[in-house]
């Protein structure tokens, strides 16, 4: 699809109600009515709208919806039911009078920044559409978290999101990366979207991990998940108020070696900080720059061939562009995560320590304490797993790793107060494994790789083709 200037908001809500074939309910709540106040303005509005509405109180919004057990207004739960409601009234008043007509539902729930600035505003947005008059339907769902520090500029933004999504719905379906990255069309800087879920039977050969990369590829967030069951999931519906281990790694694929320093660091993250099974999350995390090859290209192949090994396990999965993984603390302590632990190989952590030392000696106006400082914030501890020193029988740990002189003091601090902490339990028999080889074993055909990955990875390799050459961009055109 050929690159085009973007539409305004506005040009966008008057195509669309101007096209008869077009038809839908709007139900907002919590910042106004700004979606269809767009298209409202825009005119033609009568060829478009079927009904407005906007439970603000929440007792009346109960009566319509349903109670929410979590008591949260705001959430994913409290979208869908909105949508499925309003999607069968209109259906049912409606599919008999206007019968040639795609039907849409588009909701939102929405907590704008308050008076006093403490709620820094995030909503959920989603449209339930036909494509097909008769046909069944597809949702779209998103969370977002607004950016402007201003209550009206939110409600503004929302208002061009929601049209924005409604837009490409019908004019991108075809386009998946389109129907996503124009969802920021005039909103650049503004809003961050962190999910996406798109279903429905015209969507079956879109899978939705690879929605969540765009997201992140596309600068439309830093981070975005996906559960077990290889659909998008977001953070606060999982990982509020828990202690959330994060374990990073290229898991080209997942290794023995992966998986026991998945086990133990886990283990000694809720031992060490007393957190219960039901308080504790873990995650891993695959970063944006570990997916590029030589030229900086992303292989979305190769990227659904890790994260099926990954997923199959039961594990959940984030992809994130947090190389410095502060920024990964930050977007994690909007849910007001108690504790956070990262677990990594020594090798990368000593590539980090390096790293952040040589930004520091090139900026003589920041101290090498802030700049470690802001890497180990005060809930925040880093789990170092050891790696066999070449061919030598010597293992390296954060206790013996080679760091500037300069670092060593602040190094040792940190050491000194429990926030880099060496894995103890490791298996030592097989830390001769690393993924780069077990990768060009099976690319090579060669066989002794099954006795460096769990188990129960090996026929899912085998049958599904996985790590196989050649490889081939896979187009997201239908």
């Amino acid at each position: 699809m050929q690159q085009q200037p973007f539409l305004e908001p506005e040009q966008k809500a008057l195509e669309i109600n101007l096209d008869d074939r077009i038809y839908g309910t709007f139900a907002e709540i919590g910042a106004g009515q700004e979606v269809a106040r767009y298209f409202f303005q825009a005119g033609a509005a009568l060829g478009t709208i079927a009904k407005t509405m906007s439970a603000y109180d929440k007792t009346y919004s109960d009566e319509i919806y349903g109670p929410e057990p979590s008591g949260r207004y705001v959430c994913e739960s409290r979208l869908y039911k909105m949508l499925e409601h309003e999607y069968d009234l209109m259906q049912s008043r409606l599919q008999n009078i206007k019968p040639n007509t795609n039907f849409f539902v588009f909701a939102d729930t929405v907590a704008a920044i308050n008076y006093t600035k403490t709620i820094p505003g995030d909503g959920w947005l989603g449209i339930r559409f036909q494509l097909d008059p008769n046909g069944a339907t597809n949702d779209l769902v998103i969370h977002v978290k607004m950016l402007d520090n201003d209550n009206r500029l939110q409600q503004q933004a929302i208002g061009i999101l929601g049209t924005n999504l409604i837009y490409s719905c019908y004019r991108y379906q075809n386009y998946p990366e389109k129907m996503l990255t124009s969802l920021m069309d005039s909103l650049q800087g503004r809003v961050l979207i962190d999910m996406v879920r798109l279903t429905g039977p015209n969507f079956i050969n879109i899978d939705n991990r690879l929605l969540s990369l765009m997201l992140v590829k596309n600068n439309m967030t830093n981070v975005a998940m996906f559960g077990p069951n290889r659909q998008n999931i977001h953070a606060s519906e999982f990982l509020y108020k828990k202690s959330v281990l994060v374990v990073r790694g290229s898991f080209r694929p997942i290794t023995l070696v992966n998986e026991d320093m998945i086990n133990t660091s886990y283990d000694q993250f809720k031992e060490e900080h007393k957190i219960s099974q039901e308080d504790a999350r873990l995650l891993l995390e695959i970063t944006i720059d570990s997916l590029k090859n030589s030229n900086g290209d992303i292989d979305e192949k190769d990227f659904l061939d890790r994260v099926e090994l990954l997923n199959s396990m039961g594990y959940k999965v984030v992809v994130s562009n947090c190389e410095q993984h502060l920024k990964l603390i930050k977007y994690l302590n909007d849910y007001k995560v108690k504790q956070v632990g990262l677990a990594l190989g020594v090798i990368p952590f000593t590539d980090l320590v390096n790293k952040r030392y040589l930004e520091f000696r090139d900026k003589n106006d920041i101290s090498l304490l802030s700049v470690f400082g802001e890497l180990f914030p005060k809930i925040f501890t880093l789990y170092v797993y050891p790696a066999k020193d070449g061919n030598k029988e010597s293992i390296n740990t954060s206790s013996n790793m080679e760091i500037p002189e300069e670092a060593e003091f602040i190094f040792q601090y940190l050491k000194n107060t429990h926030q880099i902490v060496n894995i103890d339990k490791f298996n030592p028999n097989i830390l001769n494994i690393f993924s780069h080889n077990v990768f060009k074993m099976i690319q090579g055909g060669e066989s002794g790789w099954e006795n460096m990955v769990p188990k129960n990875t090996i026929e899912i390799i085998k049958s599904k083709h996985l790590f196989e050459l050649p490889k081939q961009k896979m187009e997201f055109e239908y």
